[in-house]
């Protein structure tokens, strides 16, 4: 479909801030979903009678299970009122981090979600999906996952950071490494043996270039991995450590339980709202789309 057709963005009222932020970037109207609620806890979704036919619905799925369904009645809705296309822009994507059978009789919850966002989307817009196995969001569903480095990279300048990046584990040497080259500072990566939700080790076998130490990860949920990388940090002597965090999902605990690890501050990316945002990543999305 050619780029240059009329398009618009839709948002359900929780995510209002958000699509009007991109609108506000991309010169695009935007205008609201409302949704009605029948006794049962069913729900009814209405869009204006008539849209373009470039949709672009903005939700974000951070409490999945109560938001997934209507996010797909949605896009039907939008395309009965006339849309050809429609883009869904999650800020943060759920379900991907079951992308394998981890034991027997568990489903792969990835690969279920990108069968029921096929239903009703184009492509999907997200940052920083969480890929393991799974490399490119592209063998899931149609879209892209934007990284979250320029942001922080950003955010480093910003703040003055003077020090390195440390990933805890494999998995965050993307992100670590891409916001460390945009910034100029060095970083380090460490390796993560999970025993349990809430019971990892984390180990740095390579020299720390300095004692004050940026932690970086895509999610921080109970706060374990970050705090277990925090006091390896201080085993190998760092003086100052502090936290990036690109979704902030933060179980009951997990704030304290990263501060008694020696972590002073904790900030994060605004793709689940939380206390602890302070990088905003809407340029990165309206950018993308």
């Amino acid at each position: 479909m050619s780029r240059t057709e009329r398009a618009a963005i839709f948002a359900f009222p929780q995510s209002w801030a958000w699509a009007r932020a991109i609108g506000e970037d991309r010169g695009l109207e935007v205008c609201r979903v409302a949704v009605h609620r029948f006794p049962d806890g069913e729900v009814l979704v209405r869009v204006p009678e008539r849209v373009p036919p470039r949709a672009i619905l903005v939700e974000q799925l951070h409490e999945p299970n109560p938001k997934l369904f209507p996010t797909l009645l949605a896009a039907d809705a939008l395309r009965r009122a006339g849309a050809r296309e429609v883009t869904l822009v999650a800020p943060y994507l759920p379900y991907m981090r079951q992308d394998a059978v981890f034991r027997p009789g568990e489903p792969i919850s990835q690969r279920v979600l990108g069968r029921m966002l096929r239903l009703g989307f184009d492509r999907v817009l997200t940052v920083e999906a969480h890929l393991h196995r799974v490399r490119r969001l592209t063998e899931v569903l149609p879209g892209r996952s934007v990284s979250a480095a320029p942001a922080i990279a950003a955010y480093l300048e910003k703040v003055r950071w003077q020090g390195c990046l440390a990933g805890p584990d494999a998995e965050s040497t993307s992100w670590v490494q891409g916001a460390a080259e945009l910034s100029g500072l060095p970083w380090v990566v460490g390796e993560k043996e999970r025993r349990g939700d809430r019971r990892v080790k984390v180990v740095f076998r390579h020299p720390l270039p300095s004692p004050h130490v940026m932690l970086v990860d895509d999610i921080a949920s109970s706060g374990a991995t970050l705090a277990q990388a925090a006091r390896a940090l201080t085993r190998m002597g760092a003086e100052r450590i502090e936290a990036v965090v690109v979704h902030a999902i933060f179980a009951p605990g997990a704030e304290e339980r990263m501060r008694q690890a020696g972590i002073e501050r904790v900030v994060s990316c605004n793709t689940v709202p939380h206390p602890t945002n302070r990088i905003s990543c809407v340029k990165l999305l309206a950018e993308a789309l």
